[in-house]
């Protein structure tokens, strides 16, 4: 009786945390895009105010829109994300894959040795980073943004997915070598759709910081054309003067992308962070 009555208080109490949470959370975006469709004094004085006929302004937008070339932005950090998280994938996946699935002298280590990665910030080895990218003519190009950013998840993927490839059934495995199926076989076509979950939960952990790097665009792809949406949106934050409109206006452009990302992996990413929990 008594966990009968504490199971409905217990919830509601979950409920209020994970509720209080997500206002906590989400307020900054609401801030962002609501001040994005206002004028500049309106931004100041109601900052949390909705806008009216009065404040209700798109010179932001304009602004974005003519003095940087905000769609080539948007294009360079779409390519250096997807391409990042595509070798994340793969590569982390495979990686898991064998650290999981074979027993050779050195496997634990490995373990370890990969998983330094997550402890040890990448932007230590910055100035080495930029020698090696000098030295193989990649500065100034998004090749060197996506070796970085590939270099910097690794790590973090191995470590969630060999996690959950520990917990694919042998005995299915088994039967895809009895059947003649090859290694890479199996892999791509038994294994990676059981931990899909995990894949979406890795994605969305690194697509996120990679999104909203500032530090590495400013020092590997600085160039015009190399600009990546965080970087561009530099252009109108000045030493004296700073064109919030514009500001909040493509920082509202650059979230939209990430909402759109969880929605679509929501589930799965849910379901990733909440597997191995007592059911």
């Amino acid at each position: 009786m008594n966990k009968a009555r504490r199971n409905p208080l217990n919830t509601a109490l979950a409920h209020v945390i994970l509720l209080s949470y997500t206002v906590i959370a989400l307020f900054p975006v609401f801030v962002i895009v609501v001040n994005s469709f206002k004028t500049r004094k309106a931004i100041f004085r109601e900052p949390l105010a909705l806008p009216d006929s009065g404040t209700f302004s798109m010179i932001g937008y304009q602004t974005v829109m003519k003095q940087g070339d905000f769609f080539l932005y948007f294009q360079n950090s779409m390519i250096v994300t997807v391409c990042s998280l595509f070798l994340i994938l793969l590569f982390g996946a495979m990686a898991a894959f064998a650290l999981s699935e074979y027993r050779f002298r050195g496997n634990t280590l490995m373990g370890l040795y990969l998983a330094l990665g997550i402890m040890i910030p990448i932007r230590i080895g910055t100035v080495a980073i930029l020698e090696m990218m000098v030295a193989s003519g990649l500065v100034n190009t998004l090749t060197a943004l996506i070796l970085v950013y590939t270099a910097q998840g690794l790590p973090l993927a191995v470590f969630i997915l060999s996690e959950f490839m520990k917990q694919v059934s042998d005995d299915l495995k088994n039967a895809g070598r009895i059947d003649g199926l090859s290694e890479y076989t199996i892999f791509f076509r038994l294994v990676l759709p059981l931990v899909r979950p995990a894949m979406a939960t890795v994605a969305v952990f690194n697509m996120i910081p990679i999104w909203n790097d500032l530090w590495f665009p400013l020092i590997l792809a600085p160039a015009e054309a190399t600009k990546t949406l965080t970087l561009g949106s530099q252009v109108f934050i000045g030493q004296f003067v700073t064109d919030w409109n514009a500001v909040l206006s493509a920082l509202s452009m650059a979230i939209l992308p990430v909402m759109i990302l969880y929605v679509i992996f929501s589930r799965q990413l849910i379901r990733g962070i909440t597997s191995g929990a007592v059911k």
